[in-house]
């Protein structure tokens, strides 16, 4: 099934049906209005990060980046990215459809020039992309969550070397 996926940038043209994965994927709306919401913060959205996977022109999965902030404990921000959310269609998932989003997110937002990503998610599942509890490098979730499902990757060799703190996410994530 998944020989036929084309994964690519999103354009104006999949926002409602982008919508519709992750109102399907989750079943609700929450996940899909925050995506709409970050799309609207030019401040944290980055175009390039908003990544649809699409099979005979129909969107079957979603995968977002948006720029965080880590807040050391001098008060500095160091920029990263959180991966939220990422959504397949449910009749596409377990195929390797949400592998295939990671891995090209991962890509282009190191393409970008982006040193790191964070990711609140499955802890048996995310690991297989790299991803390692953040305590590793005493970044801090910025409510309380298992230190096992909240997450960081180096895109770039030290990319978190003396970065420590408590992460930030937009105001829209507060919403969800």
């Amino acid at each position: 099934m998944t020989e036929r996926i084309n994964i690519r940038q999103e354009t104006k043209d999949d926002f409602s049906a982008v919508f519709e994965v992750n109102h399907l994927a989750f079943g609700q709306d929450s996940e899909a209005k925050l995506v709409d919401a970050l799309r609207n913060n030019p401040v944290v959205f980055v175009p390039e990060l908003s990544i649809v996977a699409t099979e005979s022109n129909q969107t079957v999965g979603h995968i977002l980046f948006t720029k965080i902030n880590i807040i050391d404990d001098q008060g500095e921000a160091h920029e990263s990215l959180a991966l939220a959310p990422m959504a397949v269609r449910p009749e596409f998932q377990k195929c390797g459809i949400g592998g295939q989003l990671i891995r090209k997110g991962l890509e282009v937002a190191k393409g970008l020039g982006f040193q790191s990503v964070i990711v609140l998610g499955h802890e048996h599942y995310y690991p297989k992309f790299g991803f390692e509890p953040a305590e590793k490098w005493n970044i801090k979730a910025p409510f309380e969550v298992p230190s096992n499902v909240f997450m960081a990757i180096e895109l770039v060799k030290d990319g978190l070397k003396n970065i420590s703190g408590r992460v930030v996410y937009p105001k829209e994530f507060e919403t969800v």
